[in-house]
């Protein structure tokens, strides 16, 4: 089978396209260490996740307590305000999915009321 051999400029369209599709502010190893770390925990994931929430970052958020349900799947407050983020990303089926694995399970009066001001705030619920 033969090679191919494909000049510098051939690679000029790909690099541009790359940098249009590369994230906007890669996160260093460092920072990534951190997330890593504050996700060990679920008191200071959600923590963090809330801090994110606040700040008006709901894909941090997201990730953030997607990886706490990872390590952790029965924290309830985790999955709540999962669900809450995916309302205010409009992704009211994702949240379904979530309160729906919470049948059955103790939900304080105050996380009902959250995750219903989310959904609300996006045509209710």
């Amino acid at each position: 089978m033969g090679r191919v051999r494909i000049s510098a400029a051939a690679w000029v369209p790909f690099l541009v396209l790359s940098l249009h599709v590369a994230p906007l502010a890669a996160a260093t190893p460092g920072e990534l260490d951190v997330l890593i770390g504050a996700t060990a925990r679920p008191a200071t994931g959600i923590a963090l996740a809330r801090r994110q929430i606040r700040a008006g970052n709901m894909l941090d958020a997201l990730a953030t307590l997607e990886r706490v349900m990872i390590n952790y799947p029965r924290i309830n407050e985790a999955r709540m305000l999962h669900a809450a983020v995916l309302c205010r990303l409009d992704d009211r089926r994702g949240a379904t999915v979530e309160l729906d694995t919470l049948r059955g399970r103790t939900i304080s009066q105050a996380l009902w009321a959250e995750v219903e001001a989310a959904c609300a705030g996006r045509g209710g619920r």
